[in-house]
């Protein structure tokens, strides 16, 4: 049930979404508000993930080539109609409050520019390693500072004003790695307030195999020599 007068643009960009992103688009349909309003954006998917999102009744736009998430969330974005531009991965289901919470966040808190929320304790994937890697980043954001320093791409809320103001993502990355904490960064610098809210949760269906678990902490080793402490970035004390 619709709590606010807020709207939401959820903004989801997709390569080759397979299975999770059809959970991903079944979890909003059941909290999505009509005056609320769902964009994906194909990032050159072979897959179909477009025809998907098109049967689900989304807003689409579809890029011939990959080009990474930090460009086709701005395309999402720049589209969006809503007061709230909600950043939701094409592999995260959201909870049935998810919406409602985050209209409340903004609603109560005019001054709050962004928030964050937190993966569940309940991953989608019940390998080890998928087990390991979703557990420890909910223990990461449950053990946090609500106090911000970062944004986070994958369940990550902001102010359509302000996410113009800022001029958006960075598209120089091409690569899902640091856009979403540059960003945050950039928020920071400019005198913005993001939170985290730690009961604002979704759950991740990333299946995490030995290769990807060691691509993925490769690109985060980068991230932190080129932004600073993981810990800091992430907004941990």
């Amino acid at each position: 049930m619709k709590v606010s007068s807020i709207t939401i643009s959820i903004v989801i960009p997709v390569y080759n979404g397979g299975e999770s992103f059809s959970k991903c688009l079944a979890s909003i349909r059941d909290s999505l508000s009509p005056m609320d309003e769902v964009i994906v954006v194909s990032d050159g998917d072979t897959d179909g993930s477009w025809e998907v999102a098109q049967a689900f009744g989304a807003k689409v736009f579809r890029l011939p080539t990959p080009g990474g998430p930090a460009r086709a969330r701005n395309v999402g974005a720049k589209a969006a109609q809503g007061d709230i531009l909600f950043f939701v991965d094409a592999d995260v289901t959201l909870h049935g409050d998810t919406l409602n919470l985050i209209e409340q966040q903004f609603e109560q808190s005019p001054e709050l520019a962004a928030l964050i929320g937190s993966y569940d304790d309940a991953p989608g994937a019940k390998n080890f390693l998928s087990q390991y890697k979703n557990l420890f980043h909910h223990y990461t954001h449950q053990m946090s500072s609500e106090v911000a320093f970062t944004f986070w791409g994958a369940c990550g809320a902001i102010r359509r004003s302000v996410f113009q103001a800022i001029g958006g993502f960075d598209e120089s990355y091409r690569k899902p790695c640091i856009e979403d904490i540059e960003l945050g960064y950039r928020l920071k610098r400019a005198g913005y307030s993001i939170r985290l809210c730690k009961n604002i949760q979704v759950k991740h269906l990333k299946r995490w195999e030995t290769i990807s678990l060691l691509k993925a902490e490769i690109f985060y080793k980068k991230g932190i020599g080129v932004m600073g402490r993981w810990q800091k970035v992430r907004g941990i004390d």
